[in-house]
């Protein structure tokens, strides 16, 4: 377990996060893995709701989707799979060669994860202050990834302390809690705030329904990018604004691997520019005779011109051959060399 926390710092870990895409059918669920894992993600994520356990018949809706569902407790009272149907969602994910994560929203949910065998815990934004469920998480020993979406400073600092109380394996992902979430919004800046004031590995959980968050994260150093996956805009559900479809988390991936490949080999400019001097003499220009020279004439700016290859006397030098008298005339556009100067 050490060991798949620690690459992280040289594998920006992309997850998928399915959350409630599956509208409570097992199926979907399952179709929603392999989906994922075509894309390439290294982290399928869902969410463990058990109603009973995490909400009261009182609980206000976020946004009223659903007229399917009386109230926010009968949506994840639908929302529920059974233990085994948890079991046989891992087993399907780690056959696909995913790592399975799932946010539990009570401690009931993540004894259930524990049975399951999740390997690391993925707190949800509007868990944070839960520190009961904080400390229940950090006392299994796991890695402990937490979702900064709605906390405030304050706030965050308490939810890191009671989970290094117990294990220092700690993540914190910038994120703010808005659907879609838009560019101003979205606190790019804050990644290194939080690699600053944490000393630990951080990331983006990203709403914007877009690339571009992901792929701006990974550049910035971010270790961990979780993003909202659904089959398509046109699906049923609260996330779908802010999800990207499996076709864009597939180029999710292959941009932020792009990245990753650049940061991880920094360029030498001298060297780099050695190493092109075949494209150098290719592209490069050269001084070449604006029109037929006599021998004997003295060089003028207007006897010169720049053009292709630049397998002659370069165009930077042009200072060094003005006022040279020619020993040889030279016909229009040939290249001139030292051998025509005196």
């Amino acid at each position: 377990m050490q060991e798949w926390f620690d690459n992280i710092e040289s594998h920006c870990l992309i997850i998928g996060e399915v959350a409630q895409a599956h509208d409570g059918s097992l199926g979907t669920a399952h179709a929603y893995i392999d989906a994922v894992a075509a894309a390439g993600v290294d982290v399928v994520k869902f969410q463990t709701h058990i109603a009973a356990a995490e909400s009261t018949l009182s609980e206000p809706w976020r946004v009223k989707f659903s007229s399917q569902d009386a109230t926010r407790y009968d949506y994840w009272k639908r929302m529920e799979f059974t233990e085994e149907q948890w079991h046989g969602l891992a087993d399907h994910a780690r056959e696909r060669g995913l790592i399975f994560l799932s946010s539990p929203f009570s401690c009931e949910a993540l004894e259930l994860l524990e049975r399951v065998g999740v390997p690391a815990w993925k707190v949800g934004a509007g868990e944070v202050s839960n520190l009961p469920l904080l400390e229940r998480m950090a006392l299994t020993g796991k890695p402990v990834i937490l979702s900064s979406g709605m906390s405030d400073w304050p706030e965050l600092d308490t939810a890191v302390n009671c989970v290094r109380e117990h294990s220092n394996r700690v993540a914190v992902l910038q994120c703010t809690s808005t659907y879609p979430c838009p560019p101003e919004k979205l606190g790019l800046n804050v990644l290194s705030q939080l690699r600053e004031r944490y000393k630990c590995r951080v990331g983006l959980s990203d709403h914007s329904g877009t690339i571009y968050a992901g792929l701006a994260a990974a550049t910035l150093g971010a270790k961990i990018i979780e993003v909202h996956v659904s089959f398509s805009r046109k699906c049923f559900g609260p996330d779908v604004a802010a999800s990207l479809t499996t076709s864009e988390l597939k180029q999710l991936v292959e941009g932020v691997r792009f990245i990753e490949r650049a940061l991880d080999n920094p360029v030498d400019k001298g060297a780099m520019a050695e190493s092109l001097s075949d494209m150098r003499s290719l592209f490069g220009k050269s001084i070449v005779a604006a029109r037929d020279l006599n021998a004997g004439e003295s060089l003028i700016l207007n006897d010169i011109a720049y053009k292709k290859p630049g397998t002659g006397i370069s165009a930077a030098r042009f200072g060094e051959v003005i006022n040279r008298r020619l020993k040889r005339a030279v016909a229009a556009d040939t290249l001139l060399s030292e051998d025509d100067l005196e």
